[in-house]
């Protein structure tokens, strides 16, 4: 898990950055403008800032060179915007920045940076199934909101031999009508995967979402996204 700084004047793309790096098992800090920024590299040590260029207040280019100046650009930085020029993402590069991403920013994109940023800034984590293989690369970076870890238990289980494996595979499928479209069966999967959550913890959102790897109000969202029925079993906390 890395520590990772979003900088953002938009909070739709803090939000939603934010979502998928914490689905990625990190930890995120935001700021909206240069002056939270600055107060947030004082206060903590990042492995990678993600920091677009205009911002109201002072623009991430400046803000970069601040950090160079100062000592403080410890850390791999990759700049954002969806209307800087060629030059403005040259200079960014020579004061230090690490890459440069073009918004909209793909989800592809945006992992394959932040896995390069890590790998460089040596905290990259160890080779393990990651929540990129789970999302489907769209423009405005949704897909599947679950986490690598809402893979089904028994797929991931040591298995000593083939029949063991062709056993797994049968009993994961039972319950499942994979005659379908792919969205429909994933539906289908998340849907139950979220019941089974929701009965097994008493309806409690918050172990809920402890357990599944989202955040509160990403999980709420996505359970009614799903059609699942919140009322059922639910309970405060």
């Amino acid at each position: 898990m890395a520590n990772i700084l979003v900088v953002d004047d938009e909070l739709g793309i803090r939000d939603l950055l934010s979502e998928i790096l914490n689905d990625e098992g990190h930890s995120v800090d935001l700021a909206e403008n240069a002056t939270q920024a600055r107060e947030a590299r004082n206060a903590s040590s990042y492995d990678l800032v993600l920091l677009d260029i205009w911002m109201p207040d002072t623009d991430g280019v400046s803000l970069l060179k601040e950090w160079a100046t100062a000592g403080q650009l410890t850390m791999p930085v990759i700049m954002m915007s969806g209307h800087a020029t060629i030059d403005t993402a040259v200079e960014a590069t020579r004061i230090g920045a690490q890459s440069f991403l073009e918004k909209p920013i793909t989800l592809q994109k945006l992992l394959k940076a932040v896995e390069q940023g890590l790998a460089k800034a040596g905290s990259a984590p160890a080779p393990a199934a990651s929540a990129s293989t789970v999302y489907v690369e769209r423009r405005d970076m949704a897909g599947s909101d679950l986490p690598a870890s809402a893979a089904v238990p028994s797929m991931v289980a040591p298995l000593s031999s083939r029949a063991g494996l062709h056993d797994a595979a049968l009993s994961a499928h039972q319950g499942f009508d994979l005659d379908r479209p792919l969205r429909e069966a994933r539906d289908g999967f998340e849907k139950a995967y979220f019941e089974f959550h929701l009965a097994r913890e008493g309806g409690s959102m918050t172990r809920v979402a402890e357990k599944t790897g989202l955040e509160r109000t990403h999980l709420y969202r996505k359970l009614r996204q799903l059609g699942v029925d919140l009322g059922r079993n639910k309970r405060n906390g």
